[in-house]
């Protein structure tokens, strides 16, 4: 059953369904509640283990000490896990009636149909549906929910997770290694080239509800991926939590491109920890859209670890309002840690703010000693779309006695030129037809990244969060 909010600015992304669920924790986080989570996925001992060693640490670990205040985000009323389903499903007409009417005008099953090598949606705190090419599957190319790598891949999975990004890394990352609960894990064959995307969906549906995926992704030697991902939430009065942790490991001479499109409501505080290592000569792409969300923080790194590794990062934000008229937060960045020679890295930061949001780069870039010869390049570009509205440059560059290393940083900040809207309007279009243009042209970089129909779909949502901006 869809649910309209009277009043409420509507989306594609917007709906609300009413599902009961067969299973939930309720709300607020204890060790109680991190065994049942443990005991509804059949989890072996050691993941237990792991589980309650990360709890530990999360309750010792401050909240960060930089970036947006969020004293305001109350932990005790979220609910940590929830189970809609009895199990993921491989056939689409095998999943529940309700959630599967949310994907499907989310448009999740005409992507796969059109264009995708593989899909999984998570709805809530656990995937509800998956399904791989045949092709792949018989070269060997494993996609699954990271519940069920759990059961089938022990072995893989021990030797990799948490071990890039571990529970004592950030109070956030602490939380998801106690109370992680679906995601995504690939592992791709050596000299396996899967060119055509895998796809991951994620639907928060209820309010006051986290969502703690956890993805891991292993990129064997010669091998590539492309791997994209989408996210959406409808708004509630009460904030919901998405405290996502991902760890990518690209081996030598492997490529691994990684897309996101998040697209939360206003309630949802999205606090992420995305961590990948470039071995020698591999390449590691970051692509990443923002839209939306209460406040966001998320600082994708690269550790470029092997000679000749490239690590990338494109990203675009967008703060504007939420329904109370208060400021949208986005601090977003990246972080490169050149520890090779002859590595290289480029950062490319788009960032968009309206209604008295703050749209706020924070990065770093560090070449340790052993970076010999390396070489970054930092290109930061905000426009401000009005005068209450504000942004913020905060890189961190640091050469630590690495011969010949080399770091270029720019960063910009800019309004919307008059005599751009003067030409453009002089030629018949409107005041907001123009403005849009003009974003559209400043997000180029970005959107020409993205496979077609993610691009149409970011310029839609792009002119959906434009709406109201001029005038």
């Amino acid at each position: 059953m869809t649910v309209t909010v009277p009043g409420e600015k509507k989306s594609q992304y917007g709906f609300k369904d009413r599902v009961t669920p067969i299973l939930t924790t309720g709300q607020g986080l204890n060790e109680a509640v991190i065994r049942q989570i443990s005991a509804a996925k059949h989890e072996p001992e050691w993941m237990l283990r792991f589980r309650l060693r990360a709890y530990a640490t999360y309750r010792k670990l401050p909240l960060p000490q930089f970036g947006p205040d969020l004293s305001a985000l109350d932990f005790e009323k979220i609910n940590y896990f929830r189970r809609d389903t009895s199990r993921p499903v491989r056939r689409w007409e095998d999943v529940p009636a309700q959630i599967k009417e949310t994907f499907e005008r989310l448009g999740v099953p005409q992507a796969e149909r059109q264009y995708l090598a593989g899909s999984s949606a998570q709805y809530e705190s656990e995937v509800v549906y998956h399904h791989v090419q045949e092709e792949l599957a018989q070269q060997g190319v494993v996609f699954m929910a990271m519940d069920t790598a759990v059961q089938r891949y022990p072995k893989l999975v021990r030797q990799y997770f948490g071990t890039l990004v571990p529970p004592n890394d950030n109070k956030m990352a602490a939380l998801n290694s106690a109370a992680w609960s679906g995601g995504t894990f690939i592992y791709v064959p050596p000299h396996v080239r899967c060119t055509v995307p895998l796809q991951s969906y994620f639907r928060i549906n209820a309010g006051n509800s986290g969502q703690f995926e956890r993805t891991l992704i292993i990129v064997d030697g010669g091998a590539q991926v492309n791997y994209v991902e989408g996210c959406t939430a409808p708004n509630y009065s009460a904030d919901s939590l998405h405290a996502a942790v991902v760890e990518v490991f690209v081996k030598p001479h492997a490529t691994c491109r990684y897309t996101t499109i998040q697209n939360w409501s206003d309630n949802v505080y999205s606090l992420e920890t995305k961590r990948a290592q470039a071995f020698e000569q591999a390449t590691m792409e970051w692509v990443d859209g923002n839209l939306g969300s209460k406040v966001t923080m998320k600082y994708p790194s690269v550790y470029l670890d092997g000679p000749g590794a490239r690590g990338t990062m494109l990203s675009v934000a967008f703060a504007g309002s939420d329904s109370h008229g208060n400021g949208i937060i986005s601090d977003t960045g990246a972080r490169m840690i050149h520890r090779a020679p002859q590595t290289s890295s480029t950062i490319v930061s788009k960032s968009l703010c309206k209604n008295g949001g703050h749209a706020d780069y924070r990065g770093e870039v560090r070449m340790t000693p052993a970076a010999t010869g390396a070489f970054a390049h930092v290109e930061c570009d905000t426009l401000i779309l009005d005068d209450h509205s504000g942004s913020d440059t905060l890189p961190v560059n640091t050469v630590q006695q690495a011969a010949d290393a080399q770091i270029e940083h720019e960063a910009k900040v800019s309004k919307v030129s008059a005599a751009q809207l003067f030409y453009l309007m002089s030629r018949g279009l409107t005041e907001k037809q123009a403005t849009e243009m003009i974003v559209m042209g400043f997000l180029t970089p970005f959107t020409k990244e993205l496979p077609m129909e993610y691009a149409v779909e970011l310029n839609r949502l792009i002119e959906y969060q434009m709406d109201g901006a001029v005038g």
